[in-house]
């Protein structure tokens, strides 16, 4: 789950990590009185929206008065902000973070994340920080740090050490020794998937200040956190998504056009990349998981046809668990009731194959069938026309 840039900062404060003093608008009026409660003669006001790329996109702006914070908000406030990670859409600006401007000495990349190749939390920083920081890591991977932490000892001093001393602020080490601290403290305590602050910046007075912040956190452990559980903005959340959600599917919409379902994971993301490899882009994500019944799998073929995009469907199912005459009979079902036009690719293979293959050829749906993972790509790129 993923919250807004506020609702962060509002966490990590909570934790003792300094952040700059701002509130929230929802109206331009609640704008000018936040800057006026803030102080100081300007101000930066920001979008609040799920996705990075704001301040490229026109979604963080500095005003110099009252009158330009105003204004500024109104421009923003129920606008639709595209950046690289929302897609052409964009996504609906509903809030703004009304923020006190801070005078920046320095500017650092800070996260602390899961490395599941090491499996050990890890830190990751760079003395690039601010925005794009993705082509410094493919440009310039020299200049990204990371910091592995050994989660029976916790984060050693000369960890600390080491790591001020590569962003070459070892005048800073008591402020960046108990920053690291309280961050790894707040991401255990939250059980956070992610905390990522870009910039982290060291003010011309000489002080540390997160001054973005993104938190994710494990929808799985949420059941522990009630007070986290009711940040989720359901606004900004994509419709479909949040119907998956509700029935416990794993769905993520993409900007292709060749609809997924997979079970599990690995063979979602397999799948994914033979699209891709054969030129084109899937419009989803989508694991249905390995025990999922007849009424999931509708659920699932329901939920990718409602993608206008999708001009056709890619099916591919590894029986286990999870019996490929059940998905058979959730397709038939599915396609029968909604009446799908689009065509139809479906890959079988496991338990009851035979079964669920002979289940969808007596259906009389135009479904094409493939043996192997090549062919399918290849047929469904076909009946798309793409």
């Amino acid at each position: 789950m993923d919250i807004h840039e506020y609702q962060a900062k509002e966490i990590l404060n909570r934790y003792g990590i300094p952040v700059p003093k701002g509130h929230l608008a929802r109206i331009p009026g609640e704008a000018t009185a936040a800057a006026e409660a803030i102080g100081g003669d300007s101000w930066i006001v920001k979008a609040q929206i799920h996705a990075g790329g704001r301040g490229k996109a026109g979604g963080i702006i500095k005003a110099h008065s009252l009158t330009e914070v105003q204004k500024t908000a109104r421009t923003l406030l129920n606008q639709n902000l595209v950046t690289h990670q929302t897609g052409p859409k964009g996504e609906k600006v509903r809030c703004v973070y009304i923020e006190e401007s801070c005078q920046i000495d320095q500017e650092f990349y800070l996260s602390l994340i899961l490395d599941r190749s090491h499996g050990c939390l890890s830190f990751i920083a760079s003395s690039a920080g601010g925005t794009d920081i993705e082509e410094i890591a493919k440009k310039s991977p020299e200049k990204i740090i990371k910091l592995l932490i050994d989660q029976a000892k916790g984060i050693g001093e000369g960890q600390i050490q080491n790591l001020c001393q590569s962003l070459k602020v070892q005048d800073k080490i008591d402020q960046f020794s108990d920053l690291l601290k309280n961050l790894y403290k707040a991401y255990l305590e939250t059980d956070a998937s992610l905390i990522e602050i870009n910039p982290l910046v060291i003010t011309q007075g000489g002080d540390l200040k997160a001054l973005d912040a993104k938190i994710s956190f494990d929808d799985n452990a949420l059941f522990r956190h009630p007070e986290i559980e009711i940040l989720r903005d359901e606004d900004d959340e994509d419709p479909l998504e949040k119907e998956a959600g509700e029935h416990g599917l794993n769905y993520v919409k993409l900007d292709g056009k060749i609809g997924c379902m997979v079970n599990g994971a690995g063979l979602a993301m397999a799948t994914m990349d033979i699209i891709q490899l054969h030129g084109a882009k899937p419009a989803n994500f989508l694991d249905v998981g390995g025990n999922a019944d007849q009424k999931k799998v509708e659920v699932a073929f329901k939920l990718i046809s409602k993608d206008p995009n999708v001009k056709a469907i890619l099916i591919n199912i590894f029986g286990g668990i999870m019996k490929c005459d059940i998905i058979a009979e959730g397709i038939v079902a599915a396609a029968k009731e909604i009446k799908l036009k689009i065509p139809i690719v479906v890959r079988l293979q496991g338990t009851h194959k035979d079964l669920g293959q002979k289940i969808l050829m007596s259906s009389n749906l135009p479904i094409i069938t493939a043996d192997n993972f090549e062919e399918a790509a290849v047929k469904v790129l076909e009946a798309a026309d793409l």
